[in-house]
């Protein structure tokens, strides 16, 4: 039988925190944990260069076709281009089946003119009023010889929403409380640790702000509050920004990703909102303006010249005005490069540190100092960059309006180095480096990737998660690359051409030290990583190189000059936010076919997609190791239970739109699963059985309630509640135990319920925000606490027996512990995670010990061949099954979490339970060897199991 269970809340995956990603809008719409995905139909692909007739490709799941190309049809010339393009929908409502064209209805976000009078309006859907998520439609035209012409659509415009926008039932002050609730699950490390003497136990500082109301377009819609949640990581000090979307009748996190866009995929991600302003002492007053010449260093030694401006004062600053018209000194980009050396990469995102200043020479030739602080670097590319799009395509700066340009250089992360770089939304912020890493602004396709987000934004504005969130990655990659190759010469048959950060290392060579390889073939079949929102927002920088390395064999067959028109065309003119693959391979080639290329040239780009594994259906292809129970249950964040014979776990419908139920079924596979929950609309989540009865907790607008009710059927008893968010959940014969985060004080406690009378005894609180999970078995229920004793915190795991009320602590070294993890009980002991490595390997003993505390061993070590990164634990009488979760610097496949199977004793060694590719969360015991857990391979979240471990893989 399975004899130890614990569930996890929403998002806390672990010491990297987050949704399984698949394709499409279903794909996005999910908080930290996993989902399941509807995949939207394909763009079909045009068989020729150049129709002569407009051809057509329906929309997923709604009346608007999602791409239209070779129209020629005139609409009226006056006017805005705004106004022209809602003129030719109303128009032609039996084709794009828009009810309401009206500017309250469908806002214009913003009009691209380029080169040949071609104008992009992209419009931005509401529905009565309330933004749709990803709701962007557009719409090209051509304006010649006082005519204007529509060329095409693209986009996603929802025809299916039908709902109510009045006003959330869920106030903004609870909204915010489970968003930061959320958050600071997703940022836990996963162990409860003891803050160092005289220090107070540590607390996390996000802080929630609201934004718009805000429809998701998942079925008929889903009203929701818009949460930004920002606060500094617990593990390592860098920078968080979380947009949490809150349903707005229940108050469940119903997604949740991340504002990162980083260059690396490094575990010190920095990230922000839009909207900060400059400091004011970079001066914009035209009238002092003067253009000094200087000069500097770059990192390889090339000497390069920089433009420099004198102030008032008679200073000398890194600004750079020349790219300004003669004739017109007040308009036109500035380009300021800030000292942000010392500065916490979590006080530069979304906000600029206190007192910054731009670097200030004493002379125009600028010493080695600015060498080596990555200055030169940094303000002589990012006029690269600017002068690629304004020559290549006639972008004016990365907004397209000559919008100034900043960048701040040398920031780090807790006082030591921060190896990576950032777009927060209006600025670049590059880490100080140190080691074998320079200052991340030493390698101009660094400093291209990072402004490229820039132009991103300002355009398709790709969604920084999952598919979409690796094509924004692609492209700044190829952008990034394409620039590093102009600016400093270098042919695109070098066989370097296609590595990223290649220039970063101190010692290592361009192989070694790249970060990503544009011509490293990855392909869907092989590479594409079912990765959750914890995991690199969703395999932004996992999977960025199948779509990357597409464009880039594209550009190598087709030219650097043809191949970047095509690309920023697509980007421009044809992407929109909720994109992903399938939809990038199509906006590509109705870019190309736009362009006039050849039928040659055009199978070309068409060749490079398949070459990558990028076709029409693709994600069917994702094969697995284990059976699959349910498919696409459509959710997030929610858990699993198991036991005795019997799964329980939270479903959606199809499309995700429904709030979760919970339903039960044979942990065999056979016979058909059954409702257990009400389906009244309020989110029923973290379900848990014991094979006898099945528990969950109802998220309703005001409060969680705690339900029971037998997995044969009969009474739904609701057996105790609270007003905050539930960390976990879970039942074993009379008992339910859950930990919460008290929403005043920020203090995580343990309590349980006696099922039968509906009485609630609190076990302990802790004194910091997160606590390790408790686990129940027999009566007998495990948790990691932390107190306070006159010589400092201490840390142990205790078991309370509910029979006696006795509290029994377990045989731990409180000298030596610095970490305590997940719980689980079985019918002979208590297993713990233990972290006494104080070199913060990642790795964590898997420990062991009778009741009473006596008997204690080494299940797996914490150093050495069979040691573990172990993170969780779930435990039948018979295997204990950790879930690993390595701390990576880089991500890979092997970071991600995956299942382990050991005997009690420790004997015969771990062995992987899957050799699945992708994210193995909220794994759940049931008897003998058997395990069920939520798996991502395939871009979908299914229900799976297997019955004995694989193996090595």
């Amino acid at each position: 039988m399975r004899t130890s269970v614990r569930r996890r809340a929403a998002g806390s995956q672990g010491r990297r925190t987050g949704v399984v990603v698949g394709q499409g809008i279903a794909a996005l719409l999910a908080t930290a944990g996993l989902m399941a995905t509807a995949m939207p139909a394909a763009h079909a692909d045009t068989a020729a260069a150049a129709p002569a007739a407009s051809d057509t490709t329906p929309g997923s799941e709604t009346d608007t076709p999602s791409l239209v190309t070779g129209l020629h049809e005139e609409v009226a010339a006056s006017g805005s281009a705004a106004d022209a393009a809602r003129g030719h929908l109303k128009a032609k409502k039996g084709r794009y089946h828009i009810a309401d064209t009206s500017a309250k209805d469908l806002t214009s976000v913003g009009t691209t003119t380029e080169k040949g009078g071609k104008e992009t309006v992209r419009l931005q859907q509401k529905y009565k009023g309330v933004a749709v998520l990803g709701g962007q439609y557009l719409v090209r035209m051509t304006k010649k010889d006082g005519k204007r012409a529509v060329t095409g659509t693209s986009g996603n415009y929802f025809t299916k929403l039908k709902l109510d926008t009045v006003a959330p039932k869920v106030s903004e002050k609870t909204a915010i409380e489970r968003a930061v609730g959320a958050v600071a699950a997703q940022f836990s490390d996963g162990l409860l640790r003891a803050p160092a003497k005289g220090q107070k136990a540590a607390e996390t500082d996000f802080k929630g702000t609201a934004g718009d109301v805000t429809i998701l377009p998942q079925g008929t819609g889903v009203l929701t509050r818009h949460i930004t949640v920002t606060g500094t990581n617990p593990a390592d000090g860098s920078a968080v920004q979380q947009e949490v979307y809150i349903d707005g009748h229940s108050g469940f996190p119903v997604m949740q990703y991340s504002g990162i866009q980083t260059f690396g995929a490094q575990n010190t991600a920095a990230g922000g909102t839009q909207g900060a302003a400059a400091p004011s002492d970079a001066s914009t007053d035209a009238a002092d303006q003067l253009v000094v010449k200087g000069s500097g260093v770059r990192y390889n030694g090339q000497k390069v010249d920089i433009n420099l401006y004198k102030d008032t004062t008679g200073a000398l600053q890194m600004i750079d005005y020349s790219r300004r018209a003669a004739d017109s000194p007040y308009g036109g980009p500035m380009i300021a490069t800030y000292d942000a050396r010392g500065r916490e990469a979590s006080s530069a995102s979304g906000v600029w540190p206190s007192g910054i200043k731009t670097f200030r020479p004493a002379t125009p030739e600028l010493g080695e100092d600015y060498t080596n602080s990555g200055a030169v670097d940094a303000h002589w590319a990012a006029g690269k960059v600017y002068d690629y799009y304004k020559n290549h395509f006639g972008r004016k700066s990365l907004d397209g309006k000559d919008g100034f340009i900043y960048s701040l250089v040398g920031v780090v992360s807790n006082g030591q180095p921060y190896n990576n770089a950032f777009w927060d939304g209006e600025k670049m912020v590059y880490g100080q480096g140190g080691g074998d890493f320079r200052t991340f602004s030493a390698d101009t396709d660094v400093v291209g990737h990072e402004m490229t987000h820039g132009v991103v934004t300002h355009t398709a504005n790709l969604v920084y998660a999952g598919q979409s969130g690796a094509m924004n990655e692609a492209l700044a990659d190829y952008f990034g690359n394409a620039i590093d190759l102009e600016a400093n010469g270098q042919s695109m048959d070098d066989p370097d051409a296609g590595l990223l950060g290649e220039d970063l290392c101190t010692s290592a060579g361009p192989r070694e030290c790249a970060l990503r390889d544009l011509n490293d073939g990855a392909t869907t079949s092989k590479n594409f990583i079912g990765a959750s929102y914890r995991a690199d927002s969703g395999g932004v920088h996992l999977n960025s190189t199948i779509f990357s390395g597409a464009l880039w064999d594209m550009r190598q067959d087709l030219g650097g000059e043809l191949a970047d028109q095509i690309v920023y065309r697509a980007l421009s003119a044809y992407m929109t936010p909720l994109d992903g693959f399938t939809e990038g391979r199509a906006a590509v080639i109705a870019a190309a076919q736009e362009l006039g290329v050849t039928k040659a040239q055009l199978k070309i780009v068409k060749r490079s997609f398949d070459a990558h594994g990028i076709a029409p259906g693709w994600e069917k292809a994702l094969g697995v190791d284990t059976d699959t129970i349910l498919s696409k249950v459509n959710i997030s964040g929610t858990g699993l239970g198991a036991g005795g014979g019997k799964y329980a776990v939270s479903r959606s419908n199809e499309d995700g739109s429904e709030p979760y139920s919970v339903w039960v079924g044979n942990t065999t596979g056979k016979g058909q699963p059954q409702l257990v929950s009400p389906n009244n609309g309020n989110y029923n989540v973290y379900a848990d059985t014991d094979g006898k009865n099945v528990a969950w907790a109802e998220y309703g607008p005001s409060a969680v309630s705690f339900h029971v009710r037998s997995v044969k059927g009969g009474v739904d008893k609701v057996v105790g509640g609270i007003g905050a968010n539930v960390n976990s959940l879970a039942i074993d014969g009379n008992y339910l135990v859950y930990s919460y985060v008290n929403p005043r004080t920020g203090l995580t406690a343990v309590r349980y319920i006696d099922i039968r009378t509906s009485e609630t005894t609190e076990v302990f609180t802790n004194p910091v925000g997160q606590t390790a999970l408790p686990s129940v078995h027999d009566g007998k229920i495990a948790y990691a606490k932390l107190w306070p004793e006159p010589d400092g915190y201490k840390l142990g795991v205790e078991v309370l027996d509910t029979a006696t009320g006795k509290k029994t602590l377990m045989p731990i070294d409180p000298t030596n512990v610095g970490g305590l993890g997940q719980t689980a009980v079985t019918d002979d002991g208590v297993f713990w995670i233990e972290d006494n490595d104080v070199t913060d390997s990642g790795e964590a003993a898997v420990r062991r010990a009778n009741f009473d505390g006596t008997n204690p061993i080494t299940v797996t070590p914490e150093a050495g061949a069979d040691a573990l990164p172990a993170y969780q634990l779930t435990a039948s009488d018979d295997a204990l099954t950790i879930t690993s979760l390595p701390l990576a610097t880089s991500w890979d496949n092997e970071t991600l979490p995956k299942l382990y199977q050991v005997a009690p004793d420790g004997k015969g060694g771990a062995q992987r339970v899957s050799c699945n590719r992708g994210d193995q969360v909220f794994a759940s015991a049931d008897e003998g060897d058997r395990v069920l857990w939520l798996d991502g391979t395939t871009g979908y979240t299914n229900l799976v199991k297997r019955d004995r471990p694989a193996g090595k893989c």
